[in-house]
């Protein structure tokens, strides 16, 4: 489904939904910004917060293109257009807009997402005609936007489609940004790294797999012939050090219908790996696509959403919070938090 940065966008692409208006808006129509929008109210997908110390708000973006703002996890504002684009760029006028993060960095605010431009076609495999979709960096000065492009082009090599780009410092001191080979094309989803440029306004040299989706132990899924394999497909990665310094990535798949998140582990502590993949899933059916973030009272706190399709088909996205552990050498969720 086609999504446009500028109007509400369709349920069906888990972006959003104002309960307080009951109905999204109609195309073409303006948004509605409301207030005290309760989080469990929001639907959305790939739910991303950042703890902005500077104004002692938390910024949540996520796929649409959009933010919402809260002082404290529970009362929400929202949703407003931060994103803007080059309508002459390879993503045309109205590209969808995937999986926004958001990263503060060398006094600079980075939005790290997902594009793509369903005017242009740059594969057909297996049937299927691939779309031309990649993950890019735009910048602002302040966390509420807008983030507008600043740098090179592009960042990812235009015949290979790829989503879900997040940001890491390695060991090396030099930034990466961490993404998914899509499995549309290549049929064995990958998690890749690629080096970024120092001020991250574009990347340098060629990006290196860095594990497959059929190096997971617990994702899995039937094939043509009925036999159960690993699932192709990887997703939303995200880099996290445990207390003990140990190197962590969060990183969704299914368990044939189900959205399941795993996690793995660097051998080496750093983006290099060998990355063991754990034997078992580390939240509950039906969640995933998680990021990690410390409140502003130091509690660590995973994002997530919820993934169900309703009684009409559609597939329905909602922000939840686990509280995470990371004194140890592994991550450990801790049940569901609770705003007060």
């Amino acid at each position: 489904m086609k999504q446009s940065i500028v109007l509400t966008l369709g349920l069906a692409c888990g972006t959003f939904l104002n309960v307080n208006a009951h109905v999204p808006a109609e195309k073409g129509a303006a948004l509605s910004v409301s207030q005290q929008i309760p989080l469990d109210s929001i639907q959305l997908s790939d739910p991303c917060i950042l703890a902005d110390k500077a104004t002692h708000t938390y910024y949540m973006t996520g796929t649409g293109g959009m933010m919402w703002t809260s002082k404290d996890l529970k009362y929400w504002e929202g949703p407003k257009k931060v994103a803007e684009i080059d309508p002459q760029s390879w993503m045309g006028s109205k590209p969808a807009i995937w999986a926004a993060e958001l990263h503060q960095y060398q006094g600079k605010y980075y939005y790290f997402a997902t594009f793509t431009n369903p005017a242009v076609i740059i594969d057909e495999v297996k049937g299927n005609k691939i779309e031309r979709r990649a993950c890019q960096v735009l910048v602002s000065d302040q966390a509420a936007g807008p983030y507008r492009p600043f740098g090179d082009a592009t960042y990812l090599p235009a015949n290979q489609p790829t989503l879900d780009g997040t940001f890491w410092i390695d060991k090396d001191g030099k930034p990466y940004m961490v993404y998914c080979g899509e499995w549309l094309q290549n049929w064995n989803g990958t998690i890749e790294k690629i080096r970024l440029k120092s001020d991250l306004s574009g990347t340098i040299g060629k990006g290196k797999i860095l594990f497959r989706a059929s190096d997971s132990p617990w994702s899995k899924e039937k094939n043509e012939k009925g036999e159960i394999v690993p699932n192709k497909v990887t997703d939303g990665p995200w880099l996290f050090r445990t207390k003990t310094g140990k190197l962590g990535m969060l990183w969704t798949s299914w368990v044939y219908n189900v959205y399941t998140q795993g996690v793995a582990y660097s051998k080496s502590g750093t983006l290099d790996g060998p990355w063991i993949q754990e034997k078992e899933p580390i939240t509950p059916p039906n969640f995933g696509h998680s990021m990690l973030f410390q409140t502003f009272e130091g509690q660590w706190l995973m994002s997530v959403h919820s993934h169900y399709v309703d009684s009409q088909g559609r597939y329905i996205r909602v922000p939840h919070l686990f509280k995470v552990n990371l004194d140890g050498d592994k991550l450990k969720v801790e049940g569901e938090y609770k705003t007060k």
